[in-house]
């Protein structure tokens, strides 16, 4: 990870030699560039889901229509939970460790005392995140049209509504773990034990709509359990399901209530 101190006197350089442009605006991009310099983030984030897809795509029965998925074939099913892979690792991950080394190593609380306020560095870190998360679903989606002829979404703005709202509920997740969190030791440990669950509950080991009915319906009601189920039913043509929409929204709520709570600057 690139060097706090480092991200300190960008942010404080580039808000003091451009007075015309806004501290937000200036942190954004600074924290923009720091980004595209983690080449760890921009694997797990954008590279490593697509990978996991082409892997698993290379199994030929992977590749073949099966009766108990409606006809669907396995791959068709792996495309959405690439997509949830990547908001994962992007909100379990990556940002809590960011915010909680700058908490620890005192970054937010000098930030404070300049035109770049904590608050500008927490708003550019989720833009970040979110943009990049966004660029892994085109990728996702892209690859898995031109290399295994997985349709694209029958119904796109439903797809994509359900791709904000779950996008959302990860980057709640990250917020919570950086507020919950007083050290990157802390936050990578809390984000190593989130992290398998929530994948599980994404089909990563087994798609949702092949898991036995009183597992799906208890998966259901996680984010990613909910959010896999608008996924498909939004990429075979049909309108986002409100309770499912209800489900993830739900966890946004109650994750964002707890982050604002507990957050600390320093």
């Amino acid at each position: 990870m690139t060097d706090p101190t480092v991200r300190t006197r960008l942010v404080e350089t580039s808000t003091t030699s451009t007075p015309a442009m806004s501290a937000s605006t200036a942190v954004l991009r600074t924290e923009a560039r720091l980004f595209t310099r983690e080449p760890g983030a921009l694997f797990w984030i954008l590279v490593f889901p697509t990978l996991l897809l082409v892997i698993l795509g290379l199994i030929p029965g992977f590749r073949e229509p099966d009766p108990d998925l409606g006809g669907l074939r396995v791959i068709d099913l792996y495309v959405p939970v690439a997509i949830l892979l990547a908001m994962i690792v992007a909100g379990v991950q990556t940002m809590p460790a960011v915010l909680s080394s700058y908490r620890e190593r005192g970054i937010l609380r000098r930030l404070a005392v300049t035109p770049a306020s904590p608050s500008h560095l927490l708003t550019a870190q989720i833009v970040v995140h979110a943009i990049a998360v966004l660029a892994s679903v085109v990728l996702a989606l892209i690859v898995g049209r031109a290399a295994f002829g997985v349709a694209f979404p029958a119904q796109p703005w439903g797809y994509a509504l359900a791709v904000l709202v779950t996008l959302a509920a990860a980057l709640s997740a990250g917020g919570t773990l950086a507020a919950v969190a007083p050290s990157v030791r802390i936050a990578q440990t809390l984000g190593t034990i989130v992290f398998f669950p929530l994948m599980f509950s994404a089909g990563v080991w087994l798609p949702v709509q092949a898991m036995p009915e009183l597992l799906r319906r208890i998966v259901e009601l996680t984010p990613f359990g909910a959010a896999a189920q608008l996924l498909d039913e939004t990429a075979a043509g049909g309108l986002p399901n409100l309770g499912g929409i209800a489900v993830v929204v739900g966890w946004t709520v109650v994750l964002t209530g707890v982050a604002i709570r507990w957050f600390r600057w320093q």
